[in-house]
């Protein structure tokens, strides 16, 4: 039998391991499971970071510092192409969170939505979409105006608190609720 020879069936039927049917079976004695120890009993199981008793590494790091992480903002991301390729938009309409949830573009209302400007194979965007969510890229700005629709950002929770209207040229915060930073404050 060659290589190419070999389909689909070849390997239907595989006889299953057997273990601990002695010696002649290749899995006798120990049946694989090693000497002793709670490796070689059943119902053993082990967490992925188990280092057999010894201190875990990750306890063992330094942990110092501070991370912003958890007060990332997060969002859906969908591209033009994929708004313009679902039959609901296909003729234009209006795109909101909800409209994007009902065609299934979007999992819930859980994070704000931003629209990327990627059209994929076509040049330019044909309908004409009135936008409205928390954030659109400059690219997708361009060519859903370019299409004759509107674009409203309406920003998302940490803009609003910070007083940023995303739809105006000025785009700084007006609610400067922090200190600002010695570098900016010496040049004022």
């Amino acid at each position: 039998m060659m290589i190419h020879d070999v389909t689909a069936l070849a390997g239907k039927y595989k006889a299953r391991k057997r273990i601990g049917r002695g010696h002649g079976s290749g899995w006798g004695k120990q049946s694989g499971r090693g000497h002793k120890g709670a490796g070689s009993r059943r119902g053993y199981s082990r967490t992925y970071q188990f280092e057999g008793g010894q201190m875990p590494f990750f306890r063992r790091m330094p942990k110092m510092g501070f991370t912003n992480a958890n007060f990332k903002t997060r969002f859906w991301i969908v591209n033009l192409r994929d708004i313009v390729a679902h039959d609901s938009f296909a003729k234009g309409g209006e795109v909101t969170s909800d409209s994007l949830m009902h065609a299934g573009l979007i999992r819930d209302d859980a994070r704000e939505v931003k629209v990327l400007g990627d059209l994929g194979e076509a040049d330019k965007l044909g309908v004409k979409l009135t936008v409205k969510v928390a954030r659109v890229t400059k690219s997708a700005r361009a060519q859903i105006e370019g299409a004759g629709g509107s674009v409203e950002e309406t920003g998302s929770r940490r803009d609003q608190v910070r007083g940023i209207d995303r739809n105006s040229d000025d785009q700084t915060p007006k609610n400067l609720t922090k200190k600002l930073r010695r570098k900016s404050q010496k040049k004022s």
